[in-house]
């Protein structure tokens, strides 16, 4: 029970990230509807399956350098720097929402899911997060492989029920949700991942 809660907040740590995952889900869903914010829903959980996926293989194959500590330094160090630059991004561009009626053709919705699939897999966060969280589990608490799964299980589940609940609420609020609105939460997601960084960083040492 204790793993399932703990994946459970694991879970709604990872959903409340209002990066590029989010604008993409929130964006697609104002702009185009409910369908399309879905398939690119899709293409964010297929990418995040096949990362936990092969990076439970990967950890577990060099389990040994993972327990060095000059991985964990540079594995730290590493990941701070990229939470800050991230961060630092988020306030520097601002996410631009253009609502238009437009005609989606079937073809179209390949599109869709592969902007989400690439969004997710192209974002540091995504590894950094997966691989903390495995290599947390598996190396310095040396979970069972049952245990874990029920916590990856978790996460990933409730990542899914909160894209669905983001998509299908930005197409709720398209009215009432402005690009001001989207700027200051990207402002806010930038400074709490600026603080996360330094924050690493400063564990590294």
């Amino acid at each position: 029970m204790s793993i399932f809660i703990e994946g459970l907040l694991s879970g709604l740590l990872l959903a409340c990230s209002l990066g590029p995952i989010f604008i993409a889900l929130t964006q697609t869903s104002l702009e185009k509807g409910i369908k399309p914010g879905m398939t690119v829903g899709s293409g964010i959980w297929l990418s995040d399956i096949l990362i936990v996926f092969l990076m439970y293989k990967f950890l577990h194959k060099i389990q040994s350098t993972i327990e060095s500590p000059s991985f964990n330094f540079w594995m730290g160090l590493s990941g701070g720097i990229i939470l800050i630059i991230f961060g630092a991004a988020l306030l520097i561009k601002k996410p631009k929402l253009e609502y238009e009626n437009i005609k989606i053709k079937k073809s179209d919705y390949f599109a869709f899911w592969l902007k989400g699939f690439l969004v997710n897999t192209v974002n540091p966060f995504t590894f950094i997060f997966w691989m903390g969280i495995i290599s947390t589990y598996m190396i310095g608490r040396k979970v069972t492989d049952t245990q874990i799964m029920i916590l990856l299980t978790t996460i990933i589940v409730v990542i899914i029920l909160s894209d669905i609940f983001k998509v299908l609420l930005a197409h709720g609020l398209k009215k009432f949700l402005t690009p001001s609105h989207i700027n200051t939460i990207a402002n806010l997601s930038g400074i709490i991942l600026i603080i996360f960084g330094l924050f690493l960083g400063y564990k590294t040492y």
